[in-house]
Protein backbone atom coordinates (compact mmCIF):
# COMPACT_ATOMS: atom_id res chain seq x y z
CA UNK A 1 0.00 0.00 0.00
CA UNK A 2 1.84 3.63 -1.03
CA UNK A 3 1.61 5.62 2.47
CA UNK A 4 -0.77 8.80 2.88
CA UNK A 5 -0.14 11.59 4.35
CA UNK A 6 -1.48 12.79 7.63
CA UNK A 7 -4.41 14.78 6.10
CA UNK A 8 -5.29 11.48 3.81
CA UNK A 9 -5.21 9.45 6.48
CA UNK A 10 -7.91 11.96 8.02
CA UNK A 11 -10.32 11.82 4.77
CA UNK A 12 -10.06 7.82 5.07
CA UNK A 13 -11.65 7.78 8.42
CA UNK A 14 -14.48 9.96 7.95
CA UNK A 15 -15.19 7.19 4.89
CA UNK A 16 -14.85 4.40 7.62
CA UNK A 17 -16.62 6.23 9.96
CA UNK A 18 -19.48 6.76 7.52
CA UNK A 19 -19.25 3.36 6.60
CA UNK A 20 -19.33 1.48 10.33
CA UNK A 21 -23.28 3.60 10.62
CA UNK A 22 -24.47 2.70 7.05
CA UNK A 23 -23.56 -1.06 8.14
CA UNK A 24 -25.09 -1.09 11.16
CA UNK A 25 -27.79 1.32 10.78
CA UNK A 26 -29.02 -1.04 7.02
CA UNK A 27 -29.48 -4.20 9.45
CA UNK A 28 -29.81 -2.70 12.91
CA UNK A 29 -27.41 -4.70 14.63
CA UNK A 30 -23.99 -4.20 15.18
CA UNK A 31 -21.23 -2.77 16.82
CA UNK A 32 -20.40 1.16 16.46
CA UNK A 33 -19.27 2.70 19.84
CA UNK A 34 -15.54 1.00 20.04
CA UNK A 35 -15.20 0.45 16.13
CA UNK A 36 -15.93 4.51 15.79
CA UNK A 37 -13.54 5.31 18.58
CA UNK A 38 -11.39 2.75 16.46
CA UNK A 39 -11.01 4.54 13.23
CA UNK A 40 -7.78 6.21 13.37
CA UNK A 41 -5.57 2.99 14.51
CA UNK A 42 -7.29 0.85 11.71
CA UNK A 43 -6.29 3.08 9.03
CA UNK A 44 -3.32 4.01 10.02
CA UNK A 45 -2.54 0.76 10.55
CA UNK A 46 -4.05 -0.63 6.77
CA UNK A 47 -2.69 2.78 4.96
CA UNK A 48 0.80 3.90 6.80
CA UNK A 49 2.31 0.94 8.98
CA UNK A 50 1.62 -2.53 7.89
CA UNK A 51 3.49 -4.28 5.13
CA UNK A 52 0.45 -6.19 3.64
CA UNK A 53 -0.73 -7.58 0.76
CA UNK A 54 -4.41 -7.17 -0.05
CA UNK A 55 -4.04 -10.30 -3.05
CA UNK A 56 -4.63 -11.84 0.02
CA UNK A 57 -2.90 -15.76 1.39
CA UNK A 58 -3.48 -16.84 4.66
CA UNK A 59 0.10 -17.95 5.45
CA UNK A 60 0.77 -14.86 5.15
CA UNK A 61 4.44 -15.50 4.68
CA UNK A 62 6.58 -12.06 4.07
CA UNK A 63 3.93 -9.72 5.15
CA UNK A 64 2.62 -8.26 8.22
CA UNK A 65 0.03 -9.21 10.02
CA UNK A 66 -2.86 -8.29 12.50
CA UNK A 67 -5.58 -10.71 14.47
CA UNK A 68 -8.78 -8.33 16.00
CA UNK A 69 -9.52 -10.45 19.34
CA UNK A 70 -12.30 -8.01 19.73
CA UNK A 71 -14.62 -9.22 17.17
CA UNK A 72 -17.27 -7.44 17.87
CA UNK A 73 -16.34 -4.04 15.97
CA UNK A 74 -15.79 -5.79 12.90
CA UNK A 75 -17.49 -2.90 10.92
CA UNK A 76 -14.47 -1.33 11.13
CA UNK A 77 -12.12 -3.79 10.22
CA UNK A 78 -14.44 -5.32 7.29
CA UNK A 79 -14.73 -1.08 5.69
CA UNK A 80 -10.61 -0.95 6.16
CA UNK A 81 -10.10 -4.24 4.71
CA UNK A 82 -12.67 -2.87 1.65
CA UNK A 83 -11.03 0.34 1.56
CA UNK A 84 -7.27 -0.97 0.98
CA UNK A 85 -8.47 -3.47 -1.79
CA UNK A 86 -9.57 -6.69 -0.19
CA UNK A 87 -12.91 -7.05 -1.51
CA UNK A 88 -15.18 -5.02 -3.30
CA UNK A 89 -16.26 -1.78 -1.22
CA UNK A 90 -20.11 -2.26 -2.55
CA UNK A 91 -19.96 -5.93 -0.47
CA UNK A 92 -19.79 -3.78 2.74
CA UNK A 93 -23.89 -3.65 1.72
CA UNK A 94 -24.61 -6.95 3.14
CA UNK A 95 -23.11 -7.20 6.13
CA UNK A 96 -24.59 -8.96 9.10
CA UNK A 97 -27.47 -10.13 6.53
CA UNK A 98 -27.75 -14.18 5.58
CA UNK A 99 -25.15 -15.57 3.19
CA UNK A 100 -22.77 -12.96 3.58
CA UNK A 101 -19.19 -12.89 3.98
CA UNK A 102 -19.65 -9.76 6.43
CA UNK A 103 -20.51 -11.79 9.50
CA UNK A 104 -21.18 -10.36 13.03
CA UNK A 105 -18.47 -11.62 14.09
CA UNK A 106 -15.07 -11.92 11.42
CA UNK A 107 -15.10 -15.83 10.60
CA UNK A 108 -13.42 -18.01 8.07
CA UNK A 109 -15.90 -19.97 6.84
CA UNK A 110 -16.84 -17.56 4.60
CA UNK A 111 -12.98 -17.46 2.94
CA UNK A 112 -13.27 -13.63 3.62
CA UNK A 113 -10.09 -11.87 2.48
CA UNK A 114 -7.90 -10.27 5.32
CA UNK A 115 -9.44 -12.61 7.79
CA UNK A 116 -7.28 -15.63 9.12
CA UNK A 117 -9.02 -16.62 12.35
CA UNK A 118 -12.83 -16.66 13.62
CA UNK A 119 -12.96 -13.99 16.57
CA UNK A 120 -15.66 -12.78 18.74
CA UNK A 121 -14.99 -15.50 21.81
CA UNK A 122 -13.40 -12.65 23.76
CA UNK A 123 -9.68 -13.50 25.35
CA UNK A 124 -8.08 -15.42 22.09
CA UNK A 125 -6.47 -13.24 20.08
CA UNK A 126 -3.57 -12.29 21.57
CA UNK A 127 -2.92 -16.40 21.76
CA UNK A 128 -2.93 -16.41 18.33
CA UNK A 129 -1.33 -13.52 17.48
CA UNK A 130 1.24 -15.06 19.88
CA UNK A 131 1.75 -18.30 17.75
CA UNK A 132 1.94 -16.72 14.51
CA UNK A 133 5.13 -14.60 15.66
CA UNK A 134 6.73 -17.42 16.76
CA UNK A 135 5.77 -19.35 13.55
CA UNK A 136 8.04 -16.21 11.48
CA UNK A 137 10.46 -16.12 14.07
CA UNK A 138 10.63 -20.02 12.95
CA UNK A 139 10.27 -19.22 9.07
CA UNK A 140 12.73 -17.03 9.32
CA UNK A 141 10.21 -13.94 8.57
CA UNK A 142 11.26 -10.58 9.82
CA UNK A 143 8.00 -9.03 9.33
CA UNK A 144 5.66 -8.44 12.54
CA UNK A 145 2.31 -9.29 14.14
CA UNK A 146 -0.83 -6.86 15.31
CA UNK A 147 -3.47 -7.92 17.53
CA UNK A 148 -5.84 -5.55 18.93
CA UNK A 149 -7.67 -6.07 22.21
CA UNK A 150 -10.45 -4.05 24.10
CA UNK A 151 -10.25 -3.44 28.18
CA UNK A 152 -13.08 -4.92 28.83
CA UNK A 153 -11.23 -7.91 27.61
CA UNK A 154 -8.74 -7.48 29.82
CA UNK A 155 -11.27 -9.18 32.14
CA UNK A 156 -10.10 -12.56 30.40
CA UNK A 157 -7.92 -15.39 31.92
CA UNK A 158 -6.73 -16.16 28.77
CA UNK A 159 -5.34 -12.81 28.07
CA UNK A 160 -3.21 -13.50 31.39
CA UNK A 161 -1.69 -16.83 30.44
CA UNK A 162 -0.87 -15.52 27.10
CA UNK A 163 0.88 -12.24 28.49
CA UNK A 164 3.15 -14.65 31.10
CA UNK A 165 4.26 -17.04 27.95
CA UNK A 166 5.12 -14.13 25.35
CA UNK A 167 7.21 -12.54 28.09
CA UNK A 168 9.04 -15.94 28.65
CA UNK A 169 9.44 -16.82 24.94
CA UNK A 170 10.64 -13.37 24.40
CA UNK A 171 8.02 -12.90 21.37
CA UNK A 172 9.26 -9.50 20.05
CA UNK A 173 8.20 -9.52 16.90
CA UNK A 174 4.90 -9.14 18.07
CA UNK A 175 2.78 -5.46 18.44
CA UNK A 176 -0.52 -5.80 21.08
CA UNK A 177 -2.46 -2.58 21.56
CA UNK A 178 -5.43 -2.23 24.16
CA UNK A 179 -8.20 0.02 22.80
CA UNK A 180 -8.59 1.82 25.96
CA UNK A 181 -11.78 3.65 26.42
CA UNK A 182 -12.56 2.81 29.68
CA UNK A 183 -16.30 1.81 28.46
CA UNK A 184 -17.31 -2.17 27.99
CA UNK A 185 -20.93 -3.52 27.40
CA UNK A 186 -22.41 -2.93 30.54
CA UNK A 187 -21.14 0.49 31.94
CA UNK A 188 -17.95 1.88 33.07
CA UNK A 189 -14.91 -0.15 33.05
CA UNK A 190 -13.95 1.07 36.89
CA UNK A 191 -17.65 -0.16 37.67
CA UNK A 192 -17.98 -3.42 35.88
CA UNK A 193 -14.88 -4.72 36.50
CA UNK A 194 -11.46 -2.27 37.76
CA UNK A 195 -8.87 -2.32 35.21
CA UNK A 196 -6.61 -0.30 37.68
CA UNK A 197 -3.08 0.38 36.01
CA UNK A 198 -2.87 -2.16 32.90
CA UNK A 199 0.71 -0.58 31.89
CA UNK A 200 1.77 -1.91 35.62
CA UNK A 201 0.56 -4.75 35.36
CA UNK A 202 1.88 -5.88 31.86
CA UNK A 203 5.47 -4.11 32.63
CA UNK A 204 5.18 -7.04 36.02
CA UNK A 205 4.98 -9.84 33.64
CA UNK A 206 8.02 -8.41 31.88
CA UNK A 207 6.39 -6.57 28.68
CA UNK A 208 7.46 -2.93 27.04
CA UNK A 209 4.53 -0.47 27.24
CA UNK A 210 3.75 2.47 25.32
CA UNK A 211 1.16 4.71 25.56
CA UNK A 212 -0.75 6.30 22.82
CA UNK A 213 -2.25 9.24 24.88
CA UNK A 214 -4.49 10.64 21.64
CA UNK A 215 -5.68 7.87 20.31
CA UNK A 216 -8.48 9.65 18.03
CA UNK A 217 -5.19 12.09 16.34
CA UNK A 218 -4.53 10.47 13.40
CA UNK A 219 -0.15 11.98 13.96
CA UNK A 220 -0.60 10.58 17.59
CA UNK A 221 -1.62 7.30 16.19
CA UNK A 222 1.15 6.86 13.32
CA UNK A 223 3.41 8.11 15.88
CA UNK A 224 2.63 5.53 18.51
CA UNK A 225 2.80 2.64 15.84
CA UNK A 226 6.47 3.93 14.55
CA UNK A 227 7.61 3.91 18.68
CA UNK A 228 6.26 0.46 19.32
CA UNK A 229 7.61 -0.71 16.00
CA UNK A 230 10.98 0.71 17.09
CA UNK A 231 10.86 -1.60 20.36
CA UNK A 232 10.04 -4.48 18.81
CA UNK A 233 13.35 -7.03 18.34
CA UNK A 234 14.63 -6.02 21.62
CA UNK A 235 13.73 -9.47 23.67
CA UNK A 236 10.02 -8.13 25.23
CA UNK A 237 6.89 -8.14 23.61
CA UNK A 238 5.38 -4.63 23.00
CA UNK A 239 2.15 -3.19 24.33
CA UNK A 240 0.55 -0.24 23.22
CA UNK A 241 -2.32 1.58 24.95
CA UNK A 242 -3.97 3.63 22.75
CA UNK A 243 -6.63 5.82 24.88
CA UNK A 244 -9.54 6.53 22.79
CA UNK A 245 -13.30 7.57 23.11
CA UNK A 246 -16.10 5.31 22.33
CA UNK A 247 -18.44 6.18 19.62
CA UNK A 248 -15.59 9.14 18.78
CA UNK A 249 -16.68 11.58 15.30
CA UNK A 250 -20.57 11.37 16.52
CA UNK A 251 -20.96 14.28 19.30
CA UNK A 252 -24.53 12.42 20.81
CA UNK A 253 -21.93 8.99 20.42
CA UNK A 254 -18.88 9.76 21.91
CA UNK A 255 -17.49 8.93 25.41
CA UNK A 256 -20.46 6.47 26.54
CA UNK A 257 -20.86 2.46 26.58
CA UNK A 258 -24.90 2.86 25.58
CA UNK A 259 -23.77 2.36 21.83
CA UNK A 260 -21.54 -0.61 22.43
CA UNK A 261 -23.94 -2.39 20.90
CA UNK A 262 -26.63 0.13 19.35
CA UNK A 263 -28.07 0.60 16.31
CA UNK A 264 -29.10 4.22 15.07
CA UNK A 265 -32.55 5.18 13.54
CA UNK A 266 -33.11 7.48 10.64
CA UNK A 267 -32.70 10.41 11.97
CA UNK A 268 -29.67 9.39 14.24
CA UNK A 269 -27.73 8.51 11.69
CA UNK A 270 -28.51 11.63 9.46
CA UNK A 271 -27.85 13.46 12.14
CA UNK A 272 -24.05 11.35 12.06
CA UNK A 273 -23.79 11.82 8.97
CA UNK A 274 -23.40 15.52 8.65
CA UNK A 275 -20.96 15.12 10.68
CA UNK A 276 -18.92 13.62 8.76
CA UNK A 277 -17.40 14.42 5.58
CA UNK A 278 -18.06 11.57 2.58
CA UNK A 279 -14.94 12.02 1.10
CA UNK A 280 -14.15 8.60 -1.13
CA UNK A 281 -17.78 7.60 -2.14
CA UNK A 282 -20.24 6.44 0.25
CA UNK A 283 -21.30 2.36 -1.32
Amino acid sequence: MEKKSTEQLQEVASQVRRDILRMVHQVQSGHPGASLGCTEFFTALYFDQMKHDNSFKMEGKNEDLFFLSNGHISPVWYSVLSRSGYFPVSELSTFRKLNSRLQGHPATEEHLPGVRIASGSLGQGLSVAIGAAQAKKIDGDDKLVYVLMGDGEQEEGQIWEAAMYAAHWKVDNMIATIDLNRQQIDGPTEKIMNLIDLRAKYESFGWTVIDTENGNDMKSVVEGLEKAKSLTGKGKPVLNLLHTEMGFGVDFMVGTHKWHGIAPNDEQLADALAQLPETLGDY
